[in-house]
């Protein structure tokens, strides 16, 4: 019997089944190629929520924030030249107001997203119908506020019946209402004179009122009167004057993660601050146009606080360490003294959120 055409037919045979099982695996890893290529375009396109928050938060969000001469608030300016608010992703028009009115009234106005303030000046602003929420507490006035009075009165017993200035509404004047109210007394047992800060401790220091409440620097204009002294100070308060950074309700409903860059950008300064001490001096001294020595002076009755020192103020409390029981106090004194005619709502006027956000982050 002849071989060949049965080899033949087992060889054409055999080729017939290779040539189909190449084309079946072929088909198959095309197959196989398209199902992953589909796979990796549908992962590209489906972000996870927590991938869209990541590239929310390394967009640049730009924002402006106005501050001015305190303490507390001269950290912004490190903030600017150590390139944090960029690190956060913030791009920033950082506006320093020589005048501490002229940045309440910006904000007021609706020119600023984020301000420098104390918590009476904007409670102030909001009684007026500035729509305004405090998202970080920075510290606490601590001896940086001061009544002074001449060589004759050395109590707040013996202010009754004195001439006493200080700048109408604002805190040196609710810091002496306290004052005179721990010894049984009121603002009607004294003559008081509503006078601009700058004039008020200008005019005392030349002899023109028997006492005169003053924040830092102008305390140190005042104390040039002979023989003059400070009498009590916000030392002897302590929380009756806790400044803040302070947002528009806007921004905070509209885009809080600009809000928490902020805030963060915040915090990181305070860690820049520790790790650099002598550069951070030099930053600040130079934005407050004085040695290193003097600012050191003029910063030593300011306590800034740390994230715990805030949200332990951001939460309720029956003391001034509180900031919603200090709003307490700040409310009557705001109608009373004549500066608002009626009191600010309290109403989303606190958020520590932003600061409990950073805390947790950080592993707190």
């Amino acid at each position: 019997m002849n071989r060949l055409p049965t080899l033949l037919i087992a060889l054409l045979t055999a080729l017939a089944l290779l040539a189909a099982a190449c084309g079946s695996d072929a088909a198959d890893t095309s197959a196989t190629e398209e199902t992953t290529t589909d796979a990796a375009e549908a992962e590209e396109t489906e972000e996870t929520p927590e991938a869209e928050e990541t590239e929310a938060a390394m967009e640049m969000d730009s924002i402006t924030v106005g501050y001015s001469a305190w303490p507390g608030w001269f950290p912004l300016a490190i903030t600017q030249e150590a390139g944090i608010f960029e690190e956060v992703g913030l791009d920033v028009e950082l506006i320093f107001f020589a005048d501490y009115i002229a940045s309440i009234d910006a904000m007021a106005l609706g020119e600023l997203d984020f301000v420098t303030q104390t918590l009476s000046d904007t409670m102030a602003s909001v009684a007026f119908g500035s729509e305004q929420t405090v998202v970080v507490v920075n510290d606490n006035s601590t001896g940086n506020d001061k009544i002074i009075c001449d060589e004759s009165i050395t109590s707040i017993e013996e202010m009754a019946g004195a001439t006493i200035a200080a700048e109408a509404g604002v805190v040196d004047h609710f810091l002496l209402v306290q004052g005179l109210e721990s010894v049984g007394l009121s603002e009607a047992d004294i003559d008081f004179r509503g006078v601009l800060t700058d004039a008020a401790a200008a005019s005392f220091a030349a002899g023109e009122f028997d006492c005169v409440g003053v924040f830092a620097p102008f305390w140190l204009t005042a104390l040039e009167r002979e023989g003059s002294a400070e009498v009590f100070s916000s030392a002897d308060f302590p929380g009756l004057i806790p400044d803040a950074i302070v947002a528009t309700s806007e921004i905070v409903g509209d885009n809080p993660v600009a809000v928490q860059k902020l805030v963060d950008a915040w915090y990181l300064t305070m860690e820049y601050m520790d790790a650099n001490p002598e550069k951070s001096l030099e930053i600040m001294a130079a934005t407050a146009e004085t040695s290193v020595e003097d600012y050191l002076e003029f910063a030593e009755g300011t306590t800034l606080f740390s994230v715990e020192d805030a949200l332990a103020a951001f939460e309720d409390g029956d003391t001034t360490a509180s900031l919603a029981y200090t709003a307490g106090l700040i409310n009557p004194f705001l109608v009373e003294s004549g500066f608002t005619e009626s009191e600010a709502p309290l109403e989303g006027l606190l958020d520590g959120s932003f600061t409990q956000n950073w805390f947790e982050r950080m592993g707190g």
